[in-house]
């Protein structure tokens, strides 16, 4: 290693023009991987990985290719992809290998690998064979384990859950984004081991409470931040039991009192210190929402990781460097998506138990293969087609050395060659692009989304303010976002919840509550501040122009435990 490398490198983003930095220990993993150097920052890798996962796009009024039943699926309908559901494309009634490909050395890798990906039948949804099937939960995606769900993605095992992201080991739960162990919660984003929780963020081992954030052990507790162990609290006050139920059940079931609490408890919480950081039970790593993790740098939802760089949403994951989803009992991973129970993984997507693998999609139980398409059991496969050890090993140098000459070894599959839009990806919903952006950036964007609008047969103010007073019959009803104008309905299911819960009807649709909850999240990106209690140098998603009082952790403890 030279002296530049044993230094660390600042290089200039060829995508974004920015500077970044490659540190000494990332170039040990580099020659591990044979791989270059990258020549595009984190944040554009990201964007070129994640052009990879669509989650939530998805579309009905398609049949399987093969058996014809009905089946929602994550493939725009007007491509021209042939797409099975989940029992056929597992079966045995088909053979990738009968659509492997000849090496044309008179054509690209890159082209070749096109040709196959649009040739090769792709499943309707992803479901995470690790937890077992979905039942009765059509519309789940990168989602396993599930029964009675609706509208859940990047989940496991759940019951009754429904417009979920992240949530795991759970049951009725409803709008909520990234937690375990919940039950009856409802608009809550990372939370643990909860039960009947509304509006509460960072929230662990909690019950029957509203409006809460980074709190723990709580119980009946209203507008309240920073609190522990404590019960009958009310914007970090005490009060009687009957107090407490008299002025909570004065909003609670009304959408006009609790939106008018919702702002009121906004500027109550900005007075009060927030941590640089919502991770728990981790070594020398540097992101948010990380758990149980070590050696971890600039990575998102990470849970039981070790030295690793650049996660998003991925669990239990060793020495890699770029990966989204999935990543069980996995090692080596360089710009991955959706792949897990594997190693020695590159520039792929949707991979398991598989080894050594590259530029490569669909694979279950595989080893030494470039350029294939939902392989089942195979070796030393290129486009598809068997080879023997050697020849393959001789194919695989000439494509290795094409695409090194072209500077695309090592970079994700080309973001065109992907059957997704960037609007229709997780892309979009971490570092949202216009379309003209997206265009310019070299993405696709597809105007022809699954939407309805214009059809509402119930304006938002023919909907009863309380929840008491709605009628079974607005499940028949189709109402209009006061977002963004889309159509959405109600289901049986999900108004049992809310009267269960006494929470009011809401009044935008889905996508738009996905969407207010990312920014209650906070984004997929670290700045450098300083705590403002000593002054120390902390990373973290809040931005300097934010109004929150960020301090380090060790100050957070010290002020509120």
């Amino acid at each position: 290693m030279n002296q530049e490398t044993l230094a660390g490198q600042a290089k200039q983003c060829q995508s974004c023009k920015q500077e970044f930095t490659i540190e000494p220990e990332d170039f040990d993993f580099f020659e591990r991987m044979e791989v270059p150097a990258p020549k595009i920052c984190p944040e554009c890798r990201f964007k070129k990985l994640a052009i990879w996962r669509n989650e939530m796009s998805l579309y009905s009024g398609k049949k399987c290719d093969l058996c014809g039943k009905n089946i929602v699926t994550m493939y725009n309908p007007k491509f021209p992809y042939k797409v099975y559901c989940y029992h056929c494309y597992f079966s045995d009634s088909w053979n990738a290998k009968d659509y492997a490909k000849d090496y044309d050395f008179s054509k690209s890798f890159l082209e070749q690998f096109k040709e196959l990906l649009t040739k090769v039948p792709k499943k309707n949804t992803s479901i995470d064979a690790v937890t077992g099937p979905n039942i009765n939960s059509e519309y789940a995606n990168y989602a396993g384990g599930m029964k009675d769900c609706y509208m859940v993605f990047n989940g496991g095992v759940g019951e009754e859950i429904m417009y979920c992201r992240g949530i795991r080991e759970s049951k009725e739960t409803v709008d909520s984004y990234f937690g375990e162990h919940a039950e009856k919660c409802y608009e809550c984003i990372n939370i643990l081991k909860s039960n009947g929780l509304v509006f509460a963020r960072n929230t662990y081992d909690s019950m029957d409470s509203a409006f809460l954030i980074n709190c723990s052990g709580l119980n009946n507790c209203f507008g309240c931040v920073n609190l522990k162990n404590k019960s009958y609290y009310f914007l970090n006050e005490p009060l009687s039991k009957e107090e407490y139920k008299t002025r909570t059940g004065e909003i609670m079931g009304s959408y006009s009192k609790m939106e008018e609490f919702k702002k009121k408890f906004a500027e109550f919480s900005i007075g009060f210190p927030r941590k640089e950081n919502n991770n728990i039970k981790n070594v020398n790593s540097t992101g948010d929402f990380l758990s149980e993790c070590k050696d971890v740098d600039n990575s998102f939802e990470v849970i039981g990781a070790e030295n690793c760089k650049n996660l998003f949403s991925s669990r239990a994951l060793h020495n890699s460097n770029g990966s989204i989803g999935f990543g069980t009992k996995s090692e080596l991973f360089f710009n991955c998506v959706g792949s897990g129970q594997s190693s020695h993984v590159m520039c792929s997507c949707s991979v398991a138990g598989s080894r050594n693998i590259s530029y490569s999609f669909g694979l279950v139980n595989c080893h030494d293969c470039m350029g294939c398409d939902s392989l089942k059991n195979s070796e030393y496969c290129i486009l598809n087609k068997q080879y023997s050890e050697e020849e393959y090993k001789k194919l695989k140098e000439h494509i290795v050395e094409e695409l090194t000459k072209q500077g695309l070894y090592g970079s994700m599959i080309p973001a065109e060659l992907s059957p997704y839009a960037y609007n229709e990806t997780i892309a979009h919903d971490n570092m949202p692009l216009s379309k003209e952006e997206a265009l310019a950036q070299g993405f696709r964007w597809e105007d022809d989304v699954q939407i309805t609008k214009g059809k509402e047969t119930l304006k938002p103010q023919g909907i009863p303010d309380h929840i008491k007073d709605v009628n079974d019959s607005i499940t028949k009803e189709i109402l209009i976002c006061i977002g963004c104008e889309r159509n959405y309905k109600i289901t049986e299911q999900e108004l049992l919840f809310y009267k269960k819960m006494n929470l009011p009807i809401p009044r935008k649709c889905f996508f738009c509550r996905h969407q207010d909850r990312i920014k209650r999240r906070g984004p997929y990106k670290f700045w450098d501040r300083k705590c403002e209690h000593c002054g120390k140098d902390i990373k973290t998603n809040y931005s300097p122009e934010r109004p929150e009082i960020v301090y380090c952790e060790e100050c957070y403890q010290k002020e509120v435990y």
